[in-house]
C-alpha cells in the first residue's frame, strides 16, 4: 500500500505546480485579448495540473484504508475537496472584487481583479496549501511502514 502512496507524492507535487503555472498563465489575460490566446492554453495547462494532482491525492488518501473503510474515507475526501473548493472560490472572489472586478463597466479594472485572483490561486496551489506542503508533510501510512519494518500484526482467528 505504501508503494502506491509514495508513487502518488511526486504526481501530486508536480500536478500542483503545473496547476500553478496554468493559473499564472490565466493571470496574464489582457482586457483586449481573445479566448484562443489568453484563456484556452492556460486553462488546458491548469486542467492537466488538476488531474495530475487530484487523482493521485484520492489514491493516496485511500491507500491506507481497510476495504470496509474505503467508502467512508472516499466520502470524507470528496467532502473536503468540495468545501475547500467553495472556500477557495469565496476567497478568490473577494480578492477579485477588492482589486476592481466589481467595476463591470471598466474592462481594465475587471481584468485586473481577475488577474489578482488567479495570482492568489496560483500561490495557494504552489506554496500555501499545495505543492510545498505535500512535499514536506505527506508521509507513508503507519500500517505500511510497520509492515516494512517487520512489525506484522498478529492474525486474529475468528
Amino acid at each position: 500500500m505504501d508503494a502506491r502512496n509514495q508513487e502518488c507524492k511526486p504526481l501530486i507535487v508536480v500536478g500542483l505546480l503545473v496547476l500553478a503555472v496554468g493559473l499564472a498563465g490565466l493571470s496574464l489575460a489582457r482586457p483586449g485579448g481573445t479566448f484562443a490566446t489568453d484563456v484556452l492554453p492556460a486553462s488546458l495547462i491548469a486542467a492537466v495540473g488538476m488531474s495530475l494532482a487530484y487523482i493521485p491525492a484520492m489514491m493516496s488518501a485511500l491507500s491506507g484504508m481497510r476495504p470496509e473503510e474505503s467508502g467512508l474515507a472516499s466520502g470524507i475526501v470528496n467532502t473536503t475537496y468540495q468545501i475547500g473548493s467553495a472556500l477557495g472560490l469565496a476567497v478568490m472572489t473577494a480578492i477579485a472584487t477588492s482589486r476592481g472586478a466589481a467595476e463591470l463597466g471598466n474592462l481594465p479594472a475587471l481584468t485586473g481583479g481577475f488577474q489578482a485572483a488567479f495570482i492568489g490561486a496560483g500561490a495557494v496551489a504552489a506554496a500555501g496549501a499545495g505543492a510545498v506542503l505535500a512535499l514536506l508533510l505527506m508521509r507513508r501510512p503507519k500500517r505500511a511502514a510497520a509492515a516494512e519494518a517487520g512489525d506484522q500484526p498478529e492474525a486474529v482467528q475468528v
